[in-house]
Formats: structure tokens, sequence, C-alpha cells
């Protein structure tokens, strides 16, 4: 399985990439994004009022809708495993050699980003005692860098036996939710986009961390926000998420490992380009020069 480098930033930015961001609290990278309370509509959405025509459009569909989640797990899926089938990665695990650490699960939690860690900690708040609990202290220790102290030889092997429990698959997704996907969701619709843009915002929170530096999820929207309105503001959907797809690309490009930018230009795109905004099945498209289809 080749598994593709995200740049995750939640904590230690100017540590891991070097961009001279170390100056920046760490906790900062830790906290799931919060909607941008400046957004027009953000605090109507978040009381599911009675409002304008693209809220009330938005309340009725978005991309928490489980069989919506279940295609954007795929997409990302196919950029961050090459592979549909996201539900087996909860066993996945592995050193990219992308300067963080291990990279693990279904959403590439990293042991020097510290979204590893979160994971464990809360997996041993539910079930103390269990194979992985042990790994906390050197996962404190290796958090914002790329060691593997205190977790060689075995953390890998005990990794892979607890994605055989149903309490570390549901934290698994339960720290996906909290940290990526649903203050995603929750941006897109105080913003007004549609499925396919909360997908956008969910895809780039994945890989560049809820931050708010300028290779972070929180800089990339104010970036395309210097370039155009989203429909909040009373803009166009189409071409506020060109400007967040340029934003996008731009931040990518700021590391090597994420130069090759087709997760964007030969899959997101095109489905902005055929004017799919619900991110409605069938889709095509490709990753790394790979093709995939969902029916």
């Amino acid at each position: 399985m080749t598994h593709r480098p995200r740049q995750k930033v939640t904590r230690l930015t100017g540590i891991l990439l070097g961009l001279g961001l170390a100056a920046t609290p760490a906790t900062a990278f830790a906290r799931p994004l919060q909607p941008d309370a400046a957004t027009p509509g953000a605090a109507q959405y978040a009381q599911v009022a009675t409002v304008t025509p693209y809220q009330d459009k938005l309340a009725a569909t978005g991309l928490d809708d489980p069989a919506k989640k279940d295609i954007a797990m795929q997409i990302v899926s196919s950029a961050e495993n090459s592979s549909l089938d996201w539900k087996a990665q909860y066993k996945y695990i592995e050193d990219i050699d992308d300067g963080r650490g291990y990279t693990a699960g279904i959403i590439g939690f990293c042991s020097g980003t510290g979204d590893m860690l979160d994971l464990v900690q809360l997996y041993a708040n539910r079930k103390p005692g269990n194979v992985l609990a042990k790994y906390l202290p050197a996962l404190r220790d290796v958090d914002g860098s790329d060691s593997h102290a205190g977790l060689d030889p075995n953390y890998t092997r005990d990794w892979r036996t607890a994605a055989n429990d149903t309490a570390f698959k549901t934290a698994q997704n339960d720290e996906r939710d909290r940290v990526y996907f649903n203050p995603a969701v929750a941006q897109g619709k105080a913003d007004g986009i549609g499925t396919l843009g909360q997908f956008m915002y969910y895809d780039a929170i994945v890989m560049h961390g809820p931050g708010t530096d300028s290779v972070s999820f929180g800089g990339i929207r104010k970036r395309a926000l210097q370039k155009a309105k989203p429909p909040s503001q009373g803009g166009n959907e189409t071409t506020y998420l060109n400007a967040f797809l340029d934003a996008r690309v731009w931040a990518m490009k700021q590391e090597e490992a994420h130069s090759d930018t087709s997760r964007v230009d030969t899959a997101q795109r095109v489905f902005l380009r055929n004017g799919n905004l619900n991110l409605n099945t069938p889709l095509d498209w490709k990753v790394y020069g790979d093709p995939f289809h969902i029916s």
C-alpha cells in the first residue's frame, strides 16, 4: 500500500516545517478549529434558525449526511492510502519519512504532531490498561519530533493489535470528527458552501491541520477570502471555491513532499468544473495518476 505524505501541523509547526513559526504556542494547533465568528451567518447556523436560502439548503444536506461522509472518507483515502477502503486503515502505521514520526490510522494521526497522543490518551481514558496505554509517556516525549524513542520496537505491532478493538476504532472515529471533520463542516456551513465545498475544507484540514498560520487551514481560508467572497457574504460559490483551491495549491507547494497537487487538480477541480456542488455520485477522479470511481 502506498501511503502519501500529508502536511498536518497540529502542533509545533515551526519545528516540523522549518517556516520560522516556532514562536507560535504549540497548543494552538491541538485545538479543533472553531467556525469563524466573523463570518455572517455563523451564529445563526449554530442555532439552526430559519435564515437565508443558502442556509436552508445546507440544513437539509451536507457532508455530515452519512452517505456523503462515507464518500468523503473514500476520496481522502484515495489520496492518503491509494485505496477507497478507508475502513481498512485503522491498523495502518508506518514512518513515511516526512519529519512527523509515525503516521497511522484512518486519518493519518502522527506521533510528531500531537494528534496521535490525543488519540491514544482518549483510548486509555476509555479503556485503561489497553495495549497502547504504556506508550503514553513516550508519545509525550516525541511530540514535536520524528523520534521513535520509547516506541520501538513493538509500537507498530501493538497499534495493529489495538486496531482489532472496536473501542480503538471508535476512538479514531471520534478524534477524526472532533479535530477535523466536524470543524470543517461547521465552517463550511457558516461560509454558505455546499457539500463539495465542505469536503474541500475537510481534505485541507486533514493535510494541513486546523492551525492559523499561512500553510494551515486557517491561513488557506484567509488567503481565499482575500480573493473572493463566500456565499455567506454574497459571493458566488464556484468563484469562491476556485479561490480556495488556488490557496490550497499554494500551501501544498510550500513543502516538497506535497508539490504533487493532483488531489486538487484531477479530483476536486474536476468535481467543481462539472458543477457537482453536492458531491453526487457517480464520481470519477485521479490522484497521483491513479484512477478511482464511486458509483
